[in-house]
């Protein structure tokens, strides 16, 4: 007896993901509840567990295939695993996107570590080995029985170009041949949230009239603040006192006192937000997302910094869900962390600006007529001109600067 494994509800108006990964291959013993397949959407990645215990039998779509909600996608066979593994759907021309059966040793097999050959690596991190040119017998997997994982092939990878323990690896494989020279190209489809990433921005060129006033801040008072408090901070709310919660308080005072910078344009209609929910651009493995930290005008340092832990932690691990990325009434994001100086943040609808940080640096700066070094950070607002002047724009933006330069401000509502 079998049982259908399908595509469950992916959340409000999506109704077709793409296969990401399989987590398990035919033959593999399942556990009910435990993850046996990746799915991407236009946000997030969402894992599909077993609906029972059992074998992992025959699998009906390939890592890539759009499938749609309430599609059959695998069955779940009765029995311990360890037989003989029935046959996954007839593979196509080519052999990279195909999922390739584990190894028997009696069990599970395991990946990774031991010298695992391409051919039991998954999907997915089959298409990292070769993005990356390493060599996956050099790495020790993490996975379960000791399979390799993407995350383990990023980690090496960024090991390598760290200059830290660096693994032997192959160059990778071209899709087409390469001429005298040695140059290769490979051709590699988009995801589907790379998709959508290139959608959204591109709408928003398209659609806004973007233009982004700059300033800069002096990092002086809140770097003090933060040396002086940080160790308390980190003992009673057990959690890093960072500078990201200093500009969330800061950009709730601005959008408070220049309510536009907070609304939105829907039809022939502007919708003013009587709250703040501040999304926080975080970088994940497959691209940028925005989860939201709600009601960020009422909450205290802590919380925020809390939330924004959290979601970062969420993005590496790939657990986002829809809800936490729904919504947001202006966003904050933070490329400083990558050394960038200067930027001109896109926004991102339906919202109408965003705060852009840039990393902090030592620079000569007059005070009181004489020239100090101080660690100085550009910042940038975008904004949609349609609804939000230039007057509105850079008294935004001063707000801001100003709550960061004398931290004061923002215990008193200044």
């Amino acid at each position: 007896m079998s049982t259908e494994v399908k595509v469950p509800t992916l959340g409000e108006s999506i109704n077709e993901a793409t296969v990401g990964e399989w987590l398990k291959q035919p033959g593999d013993r399942v556990e009910a509840d435990e993850p046996i397949c990746s799915l991407e959407t236009d946000k997030v990645a969402i894992d599909v567990n077993a609906p029972a215990a059992g074998v992992m039998g025959e699998l009906m779509a390939e890592v890539g295939d759009n499938v749609e909600v309430g599609a059959l996608i695998a069955t779940i066979e009765e029995g311990s695993g360890g037989g003989a593994k029935p046959a996954a759907k007839p593979a196509e021309a080519n052999d990279e996107q195909k999922p390739a059966p584990a190894k028997q040793d009696g069990g599970d097999a395991a990946q990774g570590g031991d010298g695992a050959d391409a051919a039991v690596l998954s999907p997915a991190v089959r298409r990292a080995v070769l993005e990356h040119g390493i060599d996956p017998a050099g790495i020790k997997g993490s996975g379960k029985d000791g399979r390799l994982t993407k995350e383990d092939v990023l980690a090496a990878a960024k090991a390598r170009d760290a200059g830290g323990a660096s693994t032997s690896a192959p160059a990778p494989a071209p899709s087409a041949p390469a001429d005298a020279g040695g140059r290769n190209v490979e051709r590699v489809k988009m995801t589907r949230l790379r998709q959508t990433i290139a959608k959204r921005l591109k709408s928003a060129q398209d659609n806004a009239a973007l233009l982004t006033t700059f300033n800069d801040v002096d990092m002086t008072a809140v770097i003090e603040a933060r040396t002086r408090y940080k160790d308390l901070f980190a003992k009673k709310h057990d959690i890093r006192l960072g500078f990201m919660g200093f500009f969330a308080k800061a950009a709730c005072l601005a959008l408070k006192d220049v309510p536009s910078v907070n609304a939105q344009i829907e039809g022939d209609e502007i919708l003013y937000h009587d709250y703040v929910d501040i999304s926080v651009a975080v970088s994940a493995p497959n691209g940028l997302v925005v989860p939201v930290v709600r009601d960020a005008d009422k909450k205290g340092f802590a919380r925020i910094e809390q939330d924004i832990a959290d979601f970062g932690k969420k993005a590496k691990d790939g657990t986002l869900t829809m809800d936490e990325m729904k919504g947001g009434t202006f966003t904050i994001s933070n490329g400083g962390v990558f050394g960038s100086l200067m930027s001109t943040p896109i926004i991102n609808p339906p919202q109408s600006a965003v705060l852009g940080l840039h990393r902090i640096e030592d620079r000569p700066v007059a005070i009181d007529g004489k020239v100090e070094i101080r660690p100085m950070m550009y910042i940038a607002l975008s904004y949609d001109h349609r609804l939000i002047d230039g007057r509105e724009a850079v008294t935004a933006l001063k707000i801001i600067k100003d709550a960061i330069e004398d931290p004061t401000r923002l215990l008193i509502d200044l």
